[in-house]
């Protein structure tokens, strides 16, 4: 049973991962509230502080009274919640896509402040990327997705890195403690999507088809049969 029980935790955890492991393949699924609860998950596994913010403070010692108090979200770096509410729903997408960016390429400048979870971190950040793509596809009028763009005026792009120390892993762990907080609100707005009509349904291409294709059929009411070889007057 002792030697049994690693690999029941060990198999527990490799279930878990793929339970929630994003899609990185680049295929799409058609069923959008399907690709919507994939979203929910993964954002609700990165709000989680224990996944970059946690480990961080501790590998910079500011996870002590005094320090952590300091670890504050720097104002307008990322989109508030209300901000993002009031998007559209391709604005949003490529909101999220546009700040998913920029936090990986944040990541790589703190990767030698960080341990070897920002690696897993990036796979979801991609993952995510690839689903909101999927996502945007079915959107009404998507061809191809369109390029990202910023969200409301507030949102500005971080202060340049300090050159003290101390200022420089500060920012980095305000930095992270508003990624959480972005992510957290992320899930709220697609949380209020799956609880909401699906309008990428409503405007499917197929039904829009098969809805014209009705249409064109010629209603045979009140029409009368002519004989063989007879036309019309």
């Amino acid at each position: 049973m002792r030697a049994q029980l690693p690999r029941r935790v060990l198999l527990s955890l490799v279930l878990r991962l793929l339970f929630l492991k994003p899609v990185v393949t680049g295929s799409c699924s058609g069923d959008d509230q399907e690709l919507l609860k994939q979203l929910q998950r993964q954002t609700d596994f990165m709000q989680d502080t224990s996944r970059l913010l946690d480990p961080y403070m501790h590998a910079q010692g500011l996870d002590v009274p005094g320090l952590k108090e300091h670890c504050q979200e720097h104002p307008g770096v990322f989109p508030r919640e209300n901000a993002l509410h009031g998007l559209s729903r391709r604005g949003f997408l490529q909101t999220l896509n546009a700040k998913l960016g920029h936090v990986l390429h944040r990541l790589t400048i703190l990767q030698q402040d960080l341990p070897k979870v920002q690696l897993t971190v990036k796979r979801y950040i991609y993952g995510i990327r690839n689903n909101i793509y999927c996502l945007a596809q079915l959107l009404p009028g998507s061809s191809e997705t369109a390029e990202p763009t910023q969200a409301g005026t507030e949102d500005s792009p971080p202060p340049p890195p300090a050159s003290d120390t101390f200022q420089r892993k500060l920012q980095g762990c305000q930095f992270l403690r508003g990624y959480h907080r972005f992510m957290h609100s992320v899930g709220q707005v697609f949380h209020k999507w799956r609880e909401s009509p699906s309008r990428s349904r409503r405007h499917s291409p197929h039904r829009a088809l098969r809805k014209g294709a009705y249409r064109m059929q010629p209603s045979m009411r009140g029409k009368r049969l002519m004989p063989r070889g007879q036309l019309p007057q």
